[in-house]
C-alpha cells in the first residue's frame, strides 16, 4: 500500500488547533471587555443626554445645555426633597437591616438541623420579587379591607393610614424594604459567623470572660468585613430603591417619597424631560461611586490590618 491509501489516511493523527500561551489571556478576557462595552455605551449616552435640553414632546427644541441641568439643581426645592428623602431612606433600611441581620445571625449561630432549617425559612421573603412584596403588603395595609389596619384598630390606632398618609408612608415601604432585604444581610453574616476561628471563643470561656465582653472585642472586630460588605450591598441597592415604593406609593403622598429613581422616572415618563431624568441619574450613580469608594477603601484597609497581625 502507499501512502495515499485511503485506509492510512483514515489513522493519521489529525493536527489540533492550539493557542498560543500569549494570546490566552486576552481570549479570556474577552467576556469583560464586552461586558465593559455593554455599561459604557449606556452610561455615555446617559451622560450625552444629561447635557442636553431635551423633551420628548418637544424634538424639535433639543440643543446642547452644557450641565445647565445640573445648575438648575442647585436652586430647585424639589431636587433638594429628592435627596434628603432618598439618603433618609437608605440610612433607615440598612441600620435597621444590619442590627436585625446581625441579632437574628447571633441567634442562629450554632449549626444544627432546627438552625438551618429556621434559617431557609427566613430566606423566602428574599425570593420574592420586591414589587410582588410591595403589593401584598399595599393590600395587607389597606385601610378599608387590610389585615394589618384590621390589627391596627384592635390596638387601638383607628386612624393609622399607613402608605396613604404623609407621616407614616416612610414608615411602611421602610418596614415592607426590612421585611423583603434582611434575609439577605442576615445569611451574610451568618457565613461569616460561622467561618470565624473558633479558638479565641474556646480561651474566653476557659478564662471565664463575660458574653458581651466577646461579643465586642472579639467577634464583632472578627465580623467587621462581613458588616461592611453587607452593608456596602445594601446601601447601593437602597439609595437606587424603586420597585417597592413605586408599587406602593408612585413616589407619593406628593413628593413625601421621591427617591432618585421614581424622580427621575417621572420626570422621563410623564414630564418627558429626558436631560433633566439624566441628569438625575448621573447624581445618582456619583453618590453610588463615592458611598462604595469609602467602604471598599475601609475594607482593604482592614485586609491590610488583618494580614499585617497574622
Amino acid at each position: 500500500m502507499t501512502a495515499a491509501d485511503p485506509d492510512l489516511q483514515s489513522f493519521a493523527p489529525r493536527r489540533r488547533f492550539r493557542v498560543g500561551a500569549r494570546w490566552l489571556p486576552y481570549l479570556l478576557s474577552l467576556p469583560a471587555l464586552l461586558v465593559c462595552i455593554g455599561i459604557l455605551i449606556p452610561f455615555g449616552t446617559a451622560v450625552f443626554y444629561s447635557l442636553q435640553r431635551y423633551r420628548l414632546s418637544q424634538p424639535w427644541a433639543r440643543q446642547m445645555n452644557w450641565g445647565e441641568n445640573y445648575l438648575n439643581f442647585m436652586s430647585d426645592p424639589a431636587f433638594w426633597n429628592t435627596l434628603q428623602v432618598s439618603l433618609t431612606y437608605a440610612g433607615l433600611t440598612v441600620s435597621l437591616e444590619l442590627l436585625l441581620g446581625l441579632g437574628i445571625a447571633m441567634l442562629l449561630r450554632e449549626s444544627n438541623r432546627l438552625n438551618n432549617a429556621i434559617s431557609v425559612m427566613l430566606l423566602l421573603p428574599l425570593m420574592t420579587a420586591p414589587a410582588l412584596a410591595a403589593l401584598m403588603w399595599k393590600l395587607m395595609t389597606n385601610p378599608n379591607f387590610g389585615v394589618l389596619s384590621y390589627g391596627a384598630r384592635l390596638i387601638g390606632l383607628e386612624e393609622f393610614k399607613w402608605a396613604s398618609d404623609p407621616s407614616t408612608a416612610m414608615l411602611t415601604v421602610v418596614i415592607v424594604d426590612i421585611w423583603v432585604y434582611t434575609p439577605f444581610i442576615m445569611i451574610l453574616l451568618l457565613a461569616g459567623l460561622r467561618s470565624l476561628p473558633k479558638q479565641p471563643f474556646e480561651a474566653a470561656a476557659l478564662d471565664g470572660v463575660p458574653p458581651l465582653f466577646v461579643f465586642w472585642r472579639i467577634t464583632l472586630p472578627m465580623l467587621t468585613p462581613y458588616i461592611l460588605t453587607a452593608t456596602l450591598f445594601r446601601l447601593l441597592e437602597s439609595i437606587q430603591q424603586f420597585d417597592i415604593i413605586y408599587a406602593m406609593t408612585q413616589g407619593g403622598p406628593g413628593d413625601t417619597l421621591t427617591v432618585f429613581q421614581v424622580e427621575a422616572y417621572l420626570n422621563f415618563f410623564q414630564s418627558t424631560n429626558v436631560g433633566r431624568s439624566a441628569a438625575l441619574l448621573m447624581i445618582l450613580w456619583a453618590i453610588t461611586y463615592f458611598l462604595s469608594s469609602i467602604f471598599i477603601k475601609n475594607w482593604l484597609r482592614l485586609r491590610e490590618r488583618a494580614r499585617g497581625d497574622a
